[in-house]
């Protein structure tokens, strides 16, 4: 027989030790950050425990680790305090005239290369709807779209996105930046197997721009040979001018940097450097009257 708990036994004093606890790895510490005396976050984690009917926390003398129990706690305990803290940074624009909310998660090239200026007009037609933004990897955005994190995702059209509804937004040119003195800087095109020869500059790990081009080396039977790695665009401009490699960007997000560094860039002949950005949002999340004026913004067509 599947055993139940008590949802009216939690608090959110219980809850905030708990991520305490967990985040620290220790009770004394949790205890320390939410006020309280050892002895009662003891009881409390314990009575967390029985109410879930789960072990969360696995004691020692080194401090305390999560169980596959307490780690699945963990996110949803952090997830309702996000939503607590957006109800509350919500409400608190509606009491000052503000009448909407919107969520959007963009991946970097389309935060640098187009979100600006149709976001400015946006907000200048529409002055009372607030847009929280944030810069994320696309994989990611799918999934805060998944789980109802974000209202509306602007990501690369190659992310897996089951489930998602999803709408063309942008196109956008990949070129091969380089210092002035590399080989391949006298060139006006190059194919991307031929500058697979060389030392790259790259993005982190996990990024869909880096996914992309590491697939594609592979299809060529080999990989990039990643010099260093960083966690933007303007990063990379500064270790290609350093001459520690060439570097993949999307050509809008790093005209500008090329310029003022004086970096070469090279078009690519390849066909999947013509990348492509979408619009995606969850068709089983309505979206708010704000939303759905904001994401009209993005797919005027």
């Amino acid at each position: 027989m599947k055993k139940s708990f008590n949802l009216s036994r939690f608090d959110f004093v219980t809850l905030r030790l708990f991520c305490a606890v967990a985040q620290s790895g220790s009770i004394t510490k949790g205890a320390e950050a939410c006020h309280l005396a050892l002895s009662a976050a003891s009881r409390r984690l314990s009575d967390f425990e029985s109410a879930t009917g789960s072990q969360l926390l696995e004691r020692s003398k080194k401090g305390v680790q999560l169980t596959p129990a307490g780690h699945l706690t963990l996110q949803h305990c952090l997830r309702l305090f996000q939503g607590l803290e957006r109800f509350h940074s919500e409400l608190s624009d509606y009491s000052q005239g503000i009448r909407g909310h919107v969520r959007l998660w963009a991946n970097m090239s389309s935060l640098t290369e187009y979100l600006p200026n149709i976001l400015r007009d946006f907000l200048f037609a529409h002055a009372d709807i607030v847009v929280e933004l944030e810069e994320q990897l696309s994989g990611d955005i799918a999934r805060a779209l998944v789980d109802g994190l974000a209202d509306i995702g602007v990501l690369a059209d190659e992310t897996p996105m089951d489930g998602l509804t999803v709408v063309p937004f942008q196109t956008n040119e990949l070129v091969l930046l380089c210092h002035a003195s590399h080989p391949l800087a006298k060139r006006k095109q190059v194919d991307f197997k031929t500058c697979l020869k060389y030392d790259f500059v790259g993005l982190n790990r996990g990024s869909s721009l880096l996914e992309l081009t590491s697939r594609v080396a592979e299809k060529e039977g080999q990989h990039m040979r990643m010099r260093v790695q960083v966690r933007s665009f303007d990063a990379m401009c500064q270790m290609i001018a350093a001459g520690l490699g060439v570097g993949i960007l999307p050509l809008g997000a790093c005209a500008s940097q090329a310029q003022a560094l004086q970096l070469k860039v090279v078009h690519l002949k390849d066909a999947w450097a013509l990348r492509k950005l979408a619009i995606a949002y969850n068709p089983q999340r309505e979206l708010s009257p704000s939303a759905q004026l904001l994401l009209s913004a993005l797919t005027p067509a």
